[in-house]
This record gives C-alpha cells, sequence and structure tokens, in this order.
C-alpha cells in the first residue's frame, strides 16, 4: 500500500514539473516565433501557462484509461 501511495505522489509531483516545464518551452517557442512572423507581442510565463492550460481545454489532454 505504501508503494502504490509513493508511486501517485511521484506521478503527481512528475506531471506538474513537466506542466511547468512545457509551459515554459511554449513561451520560448512563442517569443521566438510569433513576434517576428505575425508581428505580436512577447508572452510572460505566466501567459504561455494560461495559454497552455486552454489548449489542453480546447483540444484535449492525453486520454489516460485507469483501471
Amino acid at each position: 500500500m505504501a508503494n502504490v501511495s509513493m508511486a501517485i505522489i511521484f506521478l503527481l509531483v512528475a506531471g506538474l514539473v513537466l506542466l511547468f516545464l512545457v509551459a515554459g518551452l511554449l513561451q520560448y517557442l512563442w517569443n521566438i516565433t510569433m513576434p517576428q512572423v505575425f508581428n505580436l507581442n512577447q508572452v510572460t510565463y505566466w501567459q504561455a501557462f494560461r495559454l497552455l492550460l486552454i489548449a489542453v481545454i480546447l483540444f484535449g489532454g492525453p486520454n489516460i484509461a485507469l483501471g
């Protein structure tokens, strides 16, 4: 039972870390591409984070079947 609890905690922490890393990657890619190509403003980290959340809501995230 303790191993299952530790695995769940590890997956939650790893998922959160991955979420924040992907938001940073989105910010970087946006800031090197969109201002030059479409003359748009650069985004901050938290704006990129919100864009990522909106994309997950609109297009769906990974479909993981548990059980």
